[in-house]
């Protein structure tokens, strides 16, 4: 549990350091809070979690909605609306092809997810902003030289919540 919690706040100290990136993501995401649009969300497999999170838990993000609808990007976006996706690598297929869509459609999107080293195209490069949520690899040794524990929805919840306190100081200065 020791080494679990040592190495956890490392990670949670290196992605609080990402604060151009949160200041960025923020201001892009509170155009759509402020403005007439929507924050549309996705979360690529168990990044969900953070979905679950922005739109029902304690601290809702302001104007959330779901991106997808029963398997399908919505119909009713537009270019006041704004994207949030997470993703466990900045290299996953399907949120590469989805950002690139959404582009297509003149989209902005903010992205959390660990950026690893790919080959083109990455998630880093597509978005707006990218939030890196630094976990590449499991973070506890095991004693034959294999790695467990790969706690991706807590980088990215933190990440989701560093740049959700980011949101409401912009909303506060604004108002």
């Amino acid at each position: 549990m020791k080494i679990f919690a040592t190495q956890m706040i490392g990670y949670l100290k290196k992605i609080a350091e990402e604060e151009a990136a949160f200041e960025d993501g923020a201001r892009l995401l509170a155009q759509a809070i402020i403005g007439d649009g929507r924050i549309l969300l996705h979360g690529f497999h168990e990044m969900e979690a953070v979905v679950i999170e922005a739109l029902c838990g304690q601290d809702k993000l302001p104007k959330a909605v779901r991106l997808m609808e029963n398997g399908h990007l919505r119909d009713d976006i537009d270019e006041t609306d704004r994207v949030l996706l997470i993703s466990r690598f900045s290299n996953d297929k399907d949120a590469i092809d989805l950002a690139e869509r959404l582009k297509e459609q003149g989209l902005e999107i903010a992205a959390i997810s660990a950026a690893v080293e790919a080959e083109q195209p990455s998630l880093v490069d597509i978005v707006d902003v990218h939030i890196d949520s630094k976990l590449r690899k499991p973070i506890i040794p095991k004693e034959d030289g294999s790695r467990i524990g790969f706690p991706a929805v807590i980088t990215a919840s933190f990440a989701y919540y560093c740049l959700l306190l980011t949101i409401y100081d912009i909303l506060e200065e604004y108002e």
